[in-house]
């Protein structure tokens, strides 16, 4: 034991120097405030970048009623990757491997027994490709491939393992589209946002895509799967089980705004979560789900998926059919908040946006966590820290280098 209770003592007498003056209440009311007289619409330098579809609304059912209700899909389908993370190698490679798998509710076995494999590696060794064609095991149920990356950032793991992560889910969601007849939840947005980041160091996306084919593969795969799904009439959704954005945030101070929060979900957490006073303090209630209407997003990396000349890659519906809209629901039973999006060529359909809403809402009140097809997609896709670990052992043997561990990974 490192900490004994003097240490503890010590540290919390420490941390009650730490002030807060304002009221969490105060912040409740701000956000309320914010949520009416700011989002309808929220104007940027260049016009609207938040902008409900209808009224702008909250809403609220009991938590009961909405997990009893009908489901408004007769099938669903999920769609996640798991990774092993990046690994550096004595012998200078960096890889990464990531799998993804779809899931099927009411189940499917075939659906779920499919897989798609990417690994990316990277090495400073120009004279190093390490890339293949497509290989094929299992009966043709797994199928994987090897993808040799370029820097494209700072980081060159980050990019190893978005590049494989990005890759196995949009080949996989192409692969087995045609499976999906009702909905499909990807387990995260409905685009690689990530990629934006890397632009850090390019003028744009569209430079990045001339600049590495892999980029221009992946952004290719999911523009053709929205419209490949809109054009079966087939709702593609993306569920964000913790956002972290900020670009809300920003744009309101950029308005001048008092901004409190650490992050839109924690200022959508302030705007949906409902509490009572006993007379003595406030407490949450906990019997309702909550949610917003619709927005339509240019914010942030929305807005770069919105652009029609940012994307670099040619798409067929109009630019405003790949607009992000989104709704924020909120699970008072564990004060966490999520986000549903779809691409507005659905969300322009009051009947597809309700159903999807509908689905989702009842699907969160029931399994108080992520839609059923989300979860199991999530259990297929994972890779365990034992699989992890025999696997980093497998690619020692293959690549005949040792993986580059440091003191900290000996002691931990």
């Amino acid at each position: 034991m490192t900490l004994d209770p003097v240490h503890f003592d010590g540290i919390a007498a420490l941390a009650a120097h730490i002030t807060h003056e304002v009221d969490a209440e105060e912040h409740r009311d701000l956000a309320d405030e914010t949520f009416r007289e700011f989002l309808d619409p929220l104007y940027g330098d260049d016009g609207p970048v938040l902008e409900p579809l209808d009224d702008l609304a909250k809403r609220a059912a009991p938590i009961e009623e909405l997990a009893l209700q009908p489901d408004a899909f007769d099938t669903a389908h999920g769609l996640d990757s798991g990774t092993i993370n990046p690994r550096t190698f004595t012998n200078g490679l960096v890889l990464d491997l990531a799998q993804a798998a779809m899931s099927a509710t009411p189940s499917e076995l075939d659906c779920h027994r499919a897989r798609t494999t990417i690994t990316s590696v990277h090495s400073n060794d120009a004279s190093v490709d390490t890339s293949t064609d497509w290989q094929t095991h299992d009966e043709g149920y797994w199928r994987g491939r090897i993808v040799h990356t370029t820097p494209l950032a700072r980081d060159q793991e980050r990019v190893v393992h978005g590049l494989a992560l990005y890759l196995a889910e949009s080949h996989h969601a192409r692969e087995h589209a045609h499976r999906v007849e009702d909905l499909l939840l990807l387990d995260g947005p409905v685009y690689p946002k990530q990629l934006v980041n890397w632009a850090d160091r390019h003028a744009s996306l569209a430079d990045l895509v001339t600049q590495n084919e892999l980029v221009g593969e992946v952004l290719e795969n999911y523009v053709r799967l929205v419209e490949d799904f809109a054009d079966r009439g087939v709702p593609l959704a993306g569920f964000v089980k913790s956002p972290a954005s900020q670009a809300l945030v920003r744009a309101l101070r950029d308005r001048g705004r008092p901004t409190p929060w650490a992050t839109d979900a924690a200022f959508f957490g302030q705007v949906l979560e409902r509490r009572e006073f006993d007379g003595d303090d406030h407490h949450r209630r906990t019997d309702e789900l909550t949610w917003t209407c619709w927005f339509t997003s240019t914010l942030g990396a929305d807005g770069v998926f919105a652009d029609a000349d940012a994307l670099g890659v040619d798409r067929e519906l109009d630019a405003a059919c790949y607009e992000v809209a989104f709704f924020v629901v909120y699970d008072p039973r564990t004060d966490l908040v999520h986000r549903v999006e779809v691409p507005r060529v659905f969300a322009d359909d009051p009947d597809c946006r309700a159903a999807v809403e509908r689905y989702v809402t009842s699907q969160v009140a029931a399994e108080a966590g992520p839609p059923k097809p989300v979860g199991k997609a999530d259990e297929l896709a994972r890779i365990s820290s034992d699989e992890k670990q025999e696997l980093v052992r497998k690619l020692e043997r293959v690549v005949g280098s040792r993986e580059d561990r440091n003191y900290d990974d000996h002691r931990w």
